[in-house]
């Protein structure tokens, strides 16, 4: 190698091996900046330019975006090693051993360094930027191997089932785990109760329905098309939003968010207004959660098996529940109390205090039903709506309709059946 002429022998190899070494960064500074986005990353992706929503289409099948990367970088690895090798091999056969392991040992630090290192810190600091840029040329890529990926899917397929045979994917985080880990997980016995009531009312929203934290329809007004805000009569709506049915229905159809809008229109409010989302009464709160997060939507319409609407949910009316689950939706809709002590084994308790709330404050026994509130009990066991001065009896409890309006406050007595009799 201390011979000029032999620098130039190898410079074709030499600089073959700087291309793969370039080709390589690029596959692995695609693969960190393409699985480093997050679900806000992709949101403002889809709504750029033809590049960035190409970055969107290609993760909509991650098996067949990781797998072509893998196969390239495969093929790249092994053609940058048998480039050093040929040139190793030369440099023993001309008796330069010293410089035959330098060079084998500098390609490998370069193949490091500058295909795996260096492109894939680059692309975690800068994700969205790296894979706009690379979206186009890897598209074309993927396309390139897509003839052989159904072999390898197969080869892929055989030797999991050869290999492992009884492998079954577990869950990342059981439920259970995440309650064993919010009991043990905190040291200060003030900060832990705290984080432990929030963390548990987070895990709860798994096991929540949404019908049981929603604004069932009697308390939420909706407007059709066009608004105005002479319709408001200077009232801030009690959820923040204005609800705008559809143009012939009652449906919802969509929300203007008058507490996130600098400047409120006079007229034609609805210009302002985002679709709602559609979920249904049976989904769970955490779903919900989810979708209004993926989707970038505030509110969400609770709608029944028939498809119609039943009620409204809100992001914050979520927040709320995991911060001050403690409250029901009377305290946050009716501003009054869910369950008021009146006396001795009595309770006054409104329509929309759900079941759970009542088995867990006032430790009642109330088996499983259809329904989920007290007023849905009601009706459940009446056959009609309930009206004042209804009185039920069902699984030693007595219920009595003190208030049954249309709007407003539902009121119920609550007591235990055999302490009833005893009164005078």
């Amino acid at each position: 190698m201390n011979d000029p002429l032999s620098i130039w022998q190898f410079t074709p190899q030499l600089v073959a091996m700087a291309i793969l070494v370039a080709c390589s960064a690029f596959f692995s500074g695609s693969e960190a900046a393409l699985f480093y986005l997050r679900a806000d990353d992709r949101r403002v992706l889809g709504k750029g330019g033809p590049a960035r929503r190409l970055v969107v289409q290609l993760l909509e099948s991650p098996e067949r975006l990781l797998s072509a990367i893998l196969f390239w970088n495969l093929v790249i690895n092994m053609a940058y090693f048998s480039l050093a090798s040929i040139i190793g091999i030369r440099l023993k056969d001309a008796g330069l051993y010293t410089e035959a392991r330098t060079l084998t040992m500098v390609a490998l630090l370069m193949l490091i360094l500058l295909s795996e290192m260096l492109p894939k810190n680059m692309a975690i600091l800068h994700p969205r930027m790296v894979a706009a840029s690379v979206s186009i040329p890897l598209a074309l890529a993927i396309r390139l191997v897509d003839p052989v990926m159904p072999v390898l899917r197969l080869i892929n397929l055989v030797s999991r089932r050869l290999l492992f045979p009884r492998l079954q994917p577990e869950p990342y985080l059981e439920i259970k785990d995440l309650e064993r880990a919010i009991t043990v997980g905190t040291q200060d016995a003030e900060l832990a109760q705290q984080e432990q009531a929030v963390l548990q009312h987070i895990v709860a929203l798994a096991e929540i329905q949404v019908e049981e934290v929603m604004r069932p329809r009697p308390q939420y007004q909706a407007f059709r098309p066009p608004v105005h805000l002479n319709d408001l009569r200077g009232e801030l709506t009690p959820s923040g939003y204005v609800l705008v049915t559809e143009p012939e229905s009652d449906e919802i159809a969509a929300a203007i968010p008058l507490k996130h809008l600098s400047k409120i229109p006079a007229e034609q409010l609805e210009r302002h207004a985002e679709q709602v989302l559609y979920i249904p009464w049976s989904a769970s709160v955490a779903i919900t959660l989810e979708q209004l997060r993926n989707q970038e939507r505030s509110v969400a319409a609770i709608i029944n098996e028939y498809g119609e609407t039943i009620g409204i949910v809100t992001i914050d009316d979520i927040i709320e529940t995991v911060l001050h689950q403690e409250k029901g939706r009377s305290e946050r809709l009716l501003q009054t109390a869910s369950i008021a002590s009146v006396g001795s084994e009595v309770w006054e308790v409104t329509g929309m205090t759900t079941l759970r709330r009542l088995r867990k404050q006032l430790k009642l026994q109330i088996p499983r039903t259809k329904s989920l509130t007290v007023a849905g009990l009601l009706q459940e066991q009446l056959q009609r709506l309930p009206q004042q001065g209804d009185v039920v009896e069902w699984n030693q409890l007595k219920f009595t309709v003190l208030q049954a309006p249309v709007r407003g406050r539902f009121a119920i007595r609550l007591e235990r059946a055999n302490s009833g009799e005893r009164k005078p």
